[in-house]
């Protein structure tokens, strides 16, 4: 199987996953409003690929503003409705009310936690299996790959990179979760 590094270098013309592989992907990040992108967008991509939510990621920002959590989490079923009709991002009822779900659940995490990576870091030593299952016990939409990719890709699991990719030097030395 080829991995996400070795895809990129041998793909030079896919400029929307270099980009993404060279600057964001594994990269930790400590913005809630970011994280929460992050978990949408990896919702969003069950069933399609990466590439499709790459070229799209402009449109979600746009039209889940900036994910900012409180207001997703106030959407009503007119702000549902604008976003199933919204051509520019993943149009499934599914998927849109999993983002709102999640968005609620998050406010309810900043109670104990403070925040959505206070909760993230208070479980940081978890393996895979555990944060699984415990993704599926918190959030909506949220099966092993999503949440393994959701995970790789803020720095919470290790694996994002391989060990002689440059950018793994990168991230190392911003000490993300999985190496604490």
């Amino acid at each position: 199987m080829i991995t996400y590094c070795q895809y990129v270098k041998s793909h030079p013309e896919d400029e929307y996953n270099r980009e993404y592989h060279d600057t964001e992907y594994g990269f930790p990040l400590v913005e809630d409003a970011l994280l929460f992108e992050r978990l949408v967008l990896e919702i969003n991509q069950a069933g399609l690929s990466w590439i499709t939510i790459l070229k799209k990621k402009e449109n979600f920002r746009r039209a889940y503003e900036g994910f900012e959590i409180d207001r997703v989490a106030g959407y009503d079923k007119s702000e549902r409705e604008l976003l199933l009709a919204d051509v520019g991002i993943i149009r499934n009822r599914l998927k849109i009310n999993a983002a709102i779900e999640n968005a609620i659940q998050i406010q309810s995490l900043r109670g104990e936690y403070g925040s959505f990576k206070g909760w993230l870091d208070a479980h940081k030593n978890l393996t895979k299996d555990a944060w699984v299952k415990l993704f599926k016990q918190t959030f909506k939409f949220t099966g092993g790959e999503i949440v393994g990719e959701f995970l790789m890709s803020t720095g919470y699991l290790p694996g994002a990179h391989d060990p002689d990719c440059p950018i793994y030097h990168q991230i190392a030395a911003l000490n993300p979760a999985w190496m604490r």
